[in-house]
């Protein structure tokens, strides 16, 4: 007999009753290090002071409107991403799956209001994840996601990752633009190289294409920088966030330039729920923490620390762990044993990890984490990986 809960995921034996910052509680008092904090989600950690009485106080005034009438709190947002960013306006949605469909639609309506119309493909990489919608999956065109539900969406082109010479010679005059995680999270955390950020702005400068970043997993400070495109600075077009802009809260939103948006008029996209003030009340008190120059440099000292430790852990279990990949607090062990063995070893040892593509486990933690718990955090994963030698 199928579960009431459709059984679409493949669930740890675990459940969590409550949280305190980088720790993740049962029912029975069991504390768990989580180095996953909701795949990239709680940036500020499980009920943090701030948001819970952001999230409290706005849930004392007025939970939703919709978008037929003016929404101040997502105004605010709106403007304070465009104020730390790159974008000219903002749409807000509730997932990064709906920014990746909006981001999509955004660049072909570009097209058409340019007056090419026909003018739709979107030159994407192997290894990419941009959500579960019948767009998203065409857009990462891999088996895993699209088997079984085809016709797929047509209009996508993808090339090997991080092949420039593949890349150069997809893009053409043609081209509507190009669609890039600039760091992968569920690929295995693999960065795209400088070299090739930087090869997609002559690209567009030559060829007229967009660039649209997916910074649903590696935005909002999680590689040290506010977005992690910052690092080689090549801005986008387009940009997608979710996850750590609500801090555990669902929200998303896609930023872009006043040209990139210029088809989009009345009419064009909406949302029931996207820009709640419930979420957006959430979201700015997120903006003012992580876009604090003190509380990214923070980051990137905690994430050196961290790599430092992890470089360790790897060369004191060879046969377990292969290297060290990522940036600031978004870090991968590529394993040379199943991921999913050194996410199960991490039960028994109480830490919590997420297992990825390419033979890698993601650590994902809050940007919060102490030096003490980053300690605590490898510490519990040599004793996982003592575990899985024995």
């Amino acid at each position: 007999m199928i579960d009431a809960v459709l059984p679409t995921y493949n669930r740890a034996p675990l459940a969590f009753e409550r949280g305190e910052g980088a720790w993740a509680i049962t029912a029975d008092g069991t504390r768990y290090l989580d180095l996953g904090a909701g795949i990239a989600v709680n940036s500020l950690g499980h009920a943090n002071p701030d948001l819970v009485q952001a999230l409290t106080e706005q849930a004392g005034r007025i939970w939703h409107t919709s978008n037929v009438y003016q929404i101040p709190q997502q105004q605010a947002l709106a403007e304070r991403l465009v104020a730390a960013t790159f974008a000219d306006t903002v749409f807000v949605t509730n997932s990064g799956t709906e920014a990746a469909e909006l981001a999509i639609k955004m660049v072909r309506k570009y097209w058409d209001h340019a007056g090419e119309p026909d003018r739709i493909e979107i030159v994407t990489f192997a290894g990419a994840f941009h959500g579960r919608s019948t767009g998203a999956i065409a857009a990462a065109g891999s088996e895993k996601m699209t088997k079984g539900f085809g016709p797929l969406m047509p209009g996508f082109h993808q090339v090997p990752w991080d092949d420039a010479g593949a890349l150069r010679e997809a893009v053409t005059d043609r081209t509507a633009a190009i669609m890039v995680e600039p760091l992968q999270g569920e690929g295995g955390i693999r960065p795209l190289s400088d070299a090739t950020l930087r090869l997609m702005g002559e690209l567009r400068d030559r060829t007229g294409c967009l660039i649209v970043f997916d910074e649903v997993q590696s935005g909002v400070g999680r590689t040290g920088k506010l977005f992690a495109h910052e690092w080689a600075g090549v801005t986008p077009d387009i940009m997608m966030v979710a996850k750590g802009i609500g801090g555990g809260f669902p929200l998303g939103a896609v930023l872009a330039t006043q040209k990139a948006a210029a088809g989009m008029t009345v009419g064009s996209h909406g949302s029931t729920y996207g820009g709640n003030p419930l979420a957006c009340a959430v979201g700015c008190k997120v903006m003012d923490i992580i876009a604090d120059d003190a509380f990214l440099a923070e980051v990137n000292r905690k994430g050196g620390l961290m790599r430092q430790k992890l470089e360790g852990l790897v060369a004191g279990h060879p046969d377990i762990f292969e290297a060290v990949r990522g940036q600031g607090l978004m870090l991968g062990l590529k394993c040379r044993v199943a991921p999913a063995d050194v996410v199960n070893a991490g039960y028994d040892e109480r830490v919590l990890t997420v297992g990825a593509a390419d033979n890698v486990v993601r650590l994902l933690p809050p940007l919060t984490i102490t030096d003490d718990e980053i300690a605590e955090a490898v510490a519990r994963l040599d004793r996982a990986a003592a575990r899985l030698e024995a």
